[in-house]
């Protein structure tokens, strides 16, 4: 297999991988915060089975990545929870949002560190499969940051504010969320054509502060 294809087809399954952990790690801090949903879903596995939705597990993500779109993205089957079980009802939806982009970040710097040591001991085949992990995860983590509905960033901010205002946000998202597949399309769309560019820079930098580019 050519050193290329080979890299490619291992960006794939780790951005597999990095979208199933980030669900999981959502299942996890409400089950820490006092919500088992999850567990009794049998959600707080790793087990691809359990967590891929066909396009937006597989299919989108090898697209993106064999077509080397300048952003990287996917999702798994959302990780139930009840957000009335959980011990904090004023901080704990915004705990359980930034779960899984708290989780890809940890990775890439995980990874960053083995890059670091691949590349200093002269491995390099294994520093850039290290790397393309920290890019992967840098993607997944700052994509979900952004402050719109269905994303991390969208439950976060509602999360920390007053009751009627959170409130006036879950009714958007609900609003949305009845759009399906067709509101996360146009809103893919218009994120490629507007700030793919700026977005892609800002992960490049700090993927570079991380390896030491």
């Amino acid at each position: 297999m050519q050193p290329d294809l080979a890299l490619t087809i291992f960006t794939v399954v780790i951005l597999i991988f990095s979208i199933i952990i980030h669900e999981v790690a959502h299942g996890y801090a409400a089950l820490m915060l006092g919500d088992p949903t999850a567990k009794l879903a049998k959600r707080l596995t790793l087990n691809p089975l359990r967590h891929i939705d066909a396009f937006g597990s597989i299919i989108l993500p090898a697209l993106l990545v064999f077509t080397h779109s300048p952003v990287l993205f996917g999702w798994a089957k959302p990780v139930p929870y009840n957000p009335y079980n959980l011990k904090s009802q004023r901080w704990g939806e915004s705990i359980v949002s930034i779960a899984g982009v708290a989780t890809n970040i940890l990775i890439a710097i995980l990874f960053a560190g083995i890059a670091r040591l691949a590349y200093a001991h002269g491995a390099a085949a294994f520093g850039d499969l290290a790397a393309s992990a920290v890019l992967v995860n840098l993607f997944l983590g700052l994509f979900n940051l952004i402050p719109v509905p269905p994303l991390d960033g969208y439950g976060f901010l509602r999360g920390l504010l007053p009751l009627k205002s959170a409130m006036a946000f879950r009714d958007f998202e609900t609003r949305l969320r009845q759009g399906g597949i067709f509101t996360l399309v146009v809103f893919f769309l218009v994120f490629m054509y507007f700030l793919a560019a700026p977005f892609q820079a800002l992960v490049f930098w700090i993927f570079n502060l991380l390896i030491g580019g």
